[in-house]
C-alpha cells in the first residue's frame, strides 16, 4: 500500500446518504475536528444525491478549506457519486478525486418540482411567472458554474458536459479516467 492509497484508505470525513441539511451539519462537525490534526482532509463520499443547495455549501466549505487552511483536500468516491454528489466531487482538484473501481457517477441537470398556480389579475401573474423564470434562470447558472469546475482539467468540454447531462449522463470510475476527471481509481 503506498502513501497516496494508505491516505484514501484512512478518511477523516465521511458522507454516505442524501445531501440534505444533516449532511452538512455532520460535514462541518467532521471537517472542524479533521482540520485539527493538520494532516490532509479526506472526504469518502458515497451518495445517491440530493439537495444541490446542500451540496454547494459543502462544496465552498471544501475550498474555503484549501484555501483559507491551507490544508490538501482529497476525494475517495465509493459505490456511487450521483447528482449532488458531481458537485461535492467538483469541488476537488481533478488530480484529487479517486473513485473506486465499482463506482458510478451520474450527472444530470438540475430539477424542479414547483407547481405554479396562475388565479388572479394577469399583472399579478405575469410577475409570478417572471419570478419563476427568474429562479429557473439562476439555477441554470449555477449548474453550469458545477459543470466548469467539474469538468476544469480533464479532457471533457462543458460543452459535452451539458449535452450529456441532459438525459441522465452514467460514467463508471474507467469512463471518468478516461475523459480525465479523476486521479485514478484504487
Amino acid at each position: 500500500m503506498n502513501g497516496q492509497t494508505a491516505e484514501l484508505a484512512k478518511p477523516n470525513i465521511r458522507l454516505l446518504g442524501a445531501i440534505d441539511n444533516d449532511a452538512v451539519n455532520s460535514f462541518l462537525d467532521q471537517l472542524s475536528r479533521a482540520k485539527e490534526t493538520g494532516g490532509p482532509i479526506v472526504l469518502e463520499l458515497t451518495t445517491q444525491g440530493g439537495d444541490a443547495d446542500a451540496a454547494r455549501r459543502i462544496a465552498l466549505e471544501i475550498r474555503l478549506c484549501r484555501s483559507w487552511s491551507g490544508l490538501q483536500t482529497k476525494l475517495i468516491g465509493k459505490t456511487t457519486v450521483m447528482s449532488a454528489g458531481i458537485t461535492i466531487m467538483a469541488a476537488f482538484p481533478v488530480g484529487d478525486r479517486y473513485l473506486t473501481a465499482d463506482t458510478l457517477l451520474l450527472g444530470h441537470e438540475r430539477r424542479l418540482t414547483k407547481p405554479i398556480e396562475l388565479n388572479g389579475p394577469i399583472r399579478a401573474n405575469t410577475q409570478i411567472v417572471r419570478e419563476v423564470l427568474a429562479e429557473l434562470d439562476t439555477a441554470h447558472t449555477l449548474e453550469c458554474e458545477g459543470f466548469a469546475e467539474f469538468v476544469e482539467g480533464s479532457h471533457l468540454s462543458l460543452d459535452d458536459l451539458q449535452k450529456r447531462a441532459r438525459n441522465n449522463y452514467y460514467l463508471t470510475a474507467s469512463d471518468a479516467l478516461s475523459e480525465g476527471l479523476i486521479g485514478g481509481i484504487v
